[in-house]
């Protein structure tokens, strides 16, 4: 075989495999949706609504997130509820539809070797993009806005939570219409700068004198940019309420047929499940994370429909590899490259696998989550052709094991209070975080339990949902700062392939920090604060694996973070939301937000 015909072969291998681990995703027994048995027929149409849908023709929608949207620069962001936000407004050059297939936004095409997009040494992509496409207020979108938003990024004093651009060595515009992204290797899975709801393009003229460090403190840019998408912001309420109206340059001249979109706060997810199940305050509700016989019951009143759909998403703990102690002052929880600041204790594998050993994780899957959730052991728990079968003793709780283990490490209880001591006498006492929910806090209860039996005493604190994922670099309470010693939250790839989603455990990629610290304004990716450099080649690898070797990589990836106890895995959770049976159009991805194809959603008629 010709080297040409070689490359061929290796990029379709790449394909076939992504198309393959999508396939799988689809037909997982797991996958199935945690609805409750045969639906109810749709609401009757309004009398007052008109007999075709146009833009603007419906009305409002509104949207009940318990965690409140915070920020709309996804770059910036760290909370899902922000990408949602953002994506009515700011779009990529491709996103994945509800199969998991590519499809293109703000491309003409998805570029391939076949038809000339990507070339024959894959190491660059070339996107054209769709002929007059307007920026929100009039302006024309160029080639200079993806190498503006691409310099963006990159740019380490701008604290860019995404990942998507870390192998990209250059963006460069051939002409205004025509982008060319060339990458530091051989790359044959290109799809990932500009693809999905976390890396979309940002207007150039409005964002370019916020780089660096002037990034947090463009108030203005940051929470009303100036979008491609169906939407822009009418009125912006921080952790509360975002009103968004049409926009009028949007180049679908017949959508969205929502004259306005609310997105408003809930106290929680069981009040966001009734606004739209019970009391038809709402429409829409995102991220149910309630208690499946609650869920529904509520659904049995006839008023809506839960819908759910696996990704990749991982309920997970966790472990601070740095010193969180508020004695400490500037140096609380911050690594660096002359100082990894290592935790008293969490730093010791014995520990970190002694507390995965206590937690039963079948309990807290069937009891708190129902069909919405499995117990998994695998950070990388979808799409199935990707996940790894190495760790699965994880499945069967072992207190004695673990009592055992920390036995031999040397930690004993010395004084008698239940409560085991390092060597110089330091009790084993975590302060464990995570956002105000009723699933949430049952889950820190169980493990508090669990914790305790092994001799390891727990604190339990929850933050509001809303500071918690808001990102805000003065706020103590957030997840990028990581002032406890474990903290849980739920995230996964945007992505069906690996890479992206992969690197958020790199130590630091061509001099870059990743881990979040002061320098990067507590940007970067990396929380647990844990550095590897086997770890950084490994990912270097997959960069440029094709086929049955990339998805071994992958799995190599999960199981040395799965076998370091750098997180403890807990649920592969289903993406659960409701909808009024008067909603027609929600269609969830896996791999994109709940809203990305708002613009085609409507009233019943």
């Amino acid at each position: 075989m010709t080297s040409q015909g070689k490359r061929k072969t290796y990029f379709l291998i790449a394909l076939l495999a992504l198309t393959a681990m999508v396939f799988a995703a689809c037909a997982a027994p797991a996958a199935a949706p945690a609805t409750g048995g045969e639906q109810p027929a749709a609401a009757a149409p309004s009398s007052d609504l008109p007999a075709t849908a146009g833009r603007g023709t419906d009305g409002t929608v509104t949207l009940v997130y318990w965690q409140e949207v915070s920020i709309l620069n996804p770059y910036l962001a760290s909370g899902t509820k922000d990408y949602h936000g953002a994506s009515l407004i700011v779009e990529p050059l491709l996103e994945f539809n509800q199969n998991g297939e590519l499809v293109p936004v703000l491309a003409q095409e998805i570029p391939t070797l076949e038809n000339g997009g990507v070339s024959e040494d894959l190491k660059t992509i070339t996107y054209k993009l769709l002929p007059d496409v307007l920026w929100a207020d009039g302006t024309p979108l160029t080639a200079d806005d993806f190498v503006f938003t691409w310099q963006f990024c990159s740019d380490e004093l701008t604290g860019c939570t995404v990942q998507n651009f870390v192998s990209v060595e250059n963006v460069e515009a051939i002409d205004a219409t025509t982008i060319k992204i060339t990458f530091l290797e051989s790359t044959p899975y290109p799809y990932i700068p500009f693809v999905g709801y976390l890396s979309p393009v940002l207007q150039k003229a409005q964002f370019e004198n916020c780089v660096g460090e002037a990034a947090q403190t463009c108030s203005e840019q940051n929470t009303n940019p100036i979008g491609t998408g169906p939407y822009k912001v009418k009125e912006f309420r921080a952790n509360d309420t975002v009103v968004y109206e049409v926009n009028e340059n949007y180049r679908k001249t017949d959508k969205p047929h929502f004259a306005e979109v609310v997105i408003k706060g809930a106290e929680d997810a069981s009040a966001s499940a009734r606004a739209v199940l019970e009391t038809g305050e709402a429409d829409y509700g995102w991220n149910l994370q309630v208690e499946p016989a609650i869920l529904l019951d509520m659904e049995a009143k006839g008023n809506g429909k839960v819908i759910a759909a696996f990704g990749g998403n991982v309920e997970r703990i966790l472990i601070n590899f740095t010193n969180p102690d508020p004695n400490l002052g500037d140096k609380r929880s911050v690594w660096s490259p002359d100082d990894p600041n290592p935790h008293p204790f969490l730093t010791d594998l014995a520990v970190r696998q002694a507390l995965s050993m206590a937690i039963d994780r079948n309990i807290i899957a069937e009891q708190l989550y129902g069909p919405g959730g499995v117990a998994t052991c695998n950070i990388l728990s979808g799409p199935p052709a990707v996940v790894s079968t190495a760790n699965d003793g994880c499945l069967t709780q072992d207190i004695e094991g673990a009592n055992a283990l920390l036995d031999e490490a040397g930690y004993a209880d010395t004084d008698g209070d239940g409560v085991r001591q390092t060597a110089d006498g330091q009790p084993l006492k975590i302060l464990f975080q995570t956002s105000t929910n009723s699933v949430r806090q049952k889950t820190q209860a169980l493990i508090q339990q669990w914790w305790q039996e092994i001799g390891v005493e727990t604190e339990l604190k929850n933050v509001e949902a809303a500071v918690y994922f808001g990102g805000d670099p003065a706020s103590p309470d957030t997840l990028n700062k990581f002032y406890t010693d474990v903290q849980m939250f739920t995230s996964g790839p945007d992505n069906p392939d690996p890479q992206q989603y992969m690197s958020n455990w790199l130590c630091e990629i061509d001099g870059a920090i990743q881990i979040q610290n002061p320098a990067n304004n507590w940007g970067g990716s990396n929380v647990e604060r844990w550095c590897n450099a086997d770890y950084d080649a490994l990912w270097t690898e997959i960069t440029s694996a094709t086929g049955d070797e990339r998805i071994a990589i992958a799995k190599q990836l999960n199981d040395m973070l799965a076998q370091n106890y750098v997180n403890l895995p807990l649920v592969y959770r289903a993406s659960v939301s409701a909808h009024a049976n008067s909603l027609v159009g929600p269609n969830l991805s896996g791999f994109e937000t709940e809203e990305w194809n708002i613009e085609d959603w409507q009233r019943t008629r």
